[in-house]
Formats: structure tokens, sequence, C-alpha cells
């Protein structure tokens, strides 16, 4: 298993990440939600949704660089985010890790995560689960696929059967919102709930 799995479109990225395990430290959460996002207009997944649909910056610099690696960003000013870039080297996307499942490290996890009714909550939400996993701003760049890496990726058997797979819109983005590059486990109880930016345009069509 290796980061050139991930140097495909997004959508394919996202699809294979579902099911592989994010790993910080003692703690490891199945992936179960994520959402794909690509790039600029000079790239082949103009997305205007993405940071990086308006082209390179300091920010969003590694979504331009090879699979692999972790993009993470603020949310609101208080939650960390966590990406992993995909396609290949020099062309831009990622796919946003939405929801997981905590396989490993619990406690830790729910010392974290004090609020956090059951386990199935613990990393439920893009910023619950950067926090059940004690990711920071920090850990921008990580190579996941670097064994003496704090931030581990280990990806599992791809999931072939559809049948398992939930499509739909992207959580409250109010560009390319209809968009179905969604996915999640159908499954899982940990998945998030799905909300609709109100700035959203209710007629957009799909991409």
């Amino acid at each position: 298993m290796s980061a050139e799995e991930l140097a495909v479109e997004p959508l394919a990225a996202a699809h294979r990440l579902l099911g592989a395990t994010l790993w910080s430290g003692p703690v490891g959460v199945r992936i179960v939600e994520v959402e794909a996002y690509g790039g600029d207009p000079a790239g082949p997944w103009h997305d205007p949704a993405a940071h990086s649909g308006r082209g390179r910056t300091p920010r969003n610099a590694v979504m331009f660089g090879p699979a692999g690696r972790l993009y993470v960003y603020f949310s609101y000013g208080m939650h960390v985010c966590v990406n992993v870039t995909s396609g290949p080297d020099g062309l831009a996307s990622a796919v946003l890790i939405r929801a997981g499942e905590v396989i490993a490290g619990l406690p830790a996890a729910r010392e974290r995560r004090p609020a956090a009714r059951a386990d199935a909550d613990l990393a439920r939400g893009p910023g619950n689960l950067g926090s059940a996993l004690g990711i920071t701003l920090g850990d921008y760049g990580t190579d996941l696929f670097d064994p003496a890496a704090p931030i581990r990726l280990e990806l599992g058997p791809e999931i072939t059967d559809t049948s398992l797979i939930g499509v739909g819109p992207r959580v409250g983005v109010s560009l390319a919102a209809d968009r179905p590059w969604r996915l999640w486990l159908r499954d899982s109880p940990a998945v998030s709930a799905y909300r609709r930016s109100p700035r959203a345009p209710r007629a957009e069509k799909s991409a």
C-alpha cells in the first residue's frame, strides 16, 4: 500500500480512502466518510469550492504536491480539519476526512473529546475527527506513508461493493454544492449529518 494509489482523480482517491485507518500516536480511526476536492482552473478537476480553486497559495501549497500528504487548516477559527492530498504531483486535489470510527486508543480519544456522548460521536464530523486524533496545524505536510511519521495512513482493501457506499452532495459549501463528491459507509453509526449551506443555490447542476 503506497501513496501511488491516491495519485488519481479526486473521487477515485476518496473511494480508496473509505475503510482506511488514520493513526496519530496511539489513536487509530477507521475512515467512514470523505469529501473529494479538486483544484484550480488550469488543472483537469477545477473545483471552485476547493481551497486550491483559485490557484496556489502558501496555505494550500501542499495540495499541489504529491499524494498522501496531510493538509490541515482551521475551520471557524477553532477546528482542525484533516485532508489527504491526492492526484499526481503538480495537480491540486485532496480528500477531506469527514468522519471515522475510533478503533484504537479510545482512552486518549475520550480525553480529547470529553463532550462526546458516545464512542460513535468521538470522530463524527471533520473538526471532531481532528480533535480525537490530536492533530494540529503543526502537522501540515506530513508524509502519511512514512513509517517514522507521527501520523500515518494505512489503506485497507478497496471496497468494491458499491451498495455499501452512500453518495451525495458535499456539506456546507456554497460553490459546486451539488457535486456528488461526498462518500460514506452506509453501515457506520459515525457518519455525520448532511447540512447544506444556506448560501448554496438551490438549482445547481451536478458536475
